[in-house]
Parts: C-alpha cells; sequence; structure tokens
C-alpha cells in the first residue's frame, strides 16, 4: 500500500491513540505511517465483540437455568478458557470443569473461592450473584 492510501477513517480508539502501518513512500522503501482507523477493520471488531457479548448472555441464561455455575459466566465475561483460568487459579482443568456444576460449586470453601475471585478482578460475594463493577 502506498504512503497515501494508509486509511484514515475514524476507528474506535481513532481519537485517543493512532495504529502504526507499514506502507511504501514515493521511491518505493517501507515507511511507518500513522492511521487513525479503517472501516473494514472496526466493523469486523463490532461483529467479534458482537459475538462475545451473546456468549456472555448465554452464559449467564445457564447459570440462571441452574445449568452451570457463574463461573462460566465470569470465564466468558473475562475471555478466558479452562486452561488461562487454570494458570491463574492454579486448580487443574479437571477441577474447573467439576466447578461448573451449581452443585458442586455451591460447596466451593472460601478458599478456592476467593482464589476464582482473584482470577476474574472481582469480589467472592460478586461470582456468587454475578456482579461486575467496572471503573
Amino acid at each position: 500500500m502506498k504512503k497515501e492510501n494508509v486509511p484514515q477513517d475514524m476507528g474506535a480508539l481513532g481519537k485517543i491513540t493512532k495504529e502504526v502501518c507499514y506502507a511504501t513512500d514515493s521511491s518505493g522503501k517501507y515507511v511507518k505511517e500513522l492511521s487513525s482507523g479503517w472501516n473494514v477493520k472496526t466493523d469486523a471488531l463490532d461483529v467479534a465483540w458482537k459475538d462475545v457479548d451473546e456468549r456472555i448472555a448465554k452464559a449467564r441464561e445457564k447459570v440462571l437455568n441452574n445449568e452451570a455455575s457463574p463461573l462460566l459466566f465470569f470465564m466468558e465475561y473475562r475471555l478466558m478458557d479452562l486452561s488461562i483460568l487454570s494458570d491463574y487459579t492454579g486448580f487443574w482443568k479437571w477441577q474447573i470443569k467439576r466447578h461448573l456444576d451449581p452443585e458442586v460449586f455451591k460447596r466451593l470453601s472460601e478458599k478456592k473461592l476467593q482464589k476464582y475471585a482473584e482470577a476474574f478482578n472481582v469480589k467472592a460475594d460478586d461470582i456468587k450473584t454475578m456482579t461486575v463493577h467496572e471503573a
């Protein structure tokens, strides 16, 4: 892409920051050029975030229907899978799968619940109520 063709559409972060792109100048050499955004990229990100929001809503419904524990909601909300949550908490993946069962979750010790709370950056009581406090 030529330097003068680098997209300058106002993106989601266009007013806050710019993205570095590589383009060719008039002599054909690669140079860094700042871009304030690209509509195609913004649209793709919007679709991706919509999918994330749908997954969070489905997880909330499963918890409310007693099909899963609140851990599922927070895993979706924090974009974590079993491996990531295992790394943060020190629990084995099979243990987390077990803790996703609502009946098993209800019997978790405060110590284990606190480990999950730290991983999700919430209070232990907030896990039980699926409450998220964002700054």
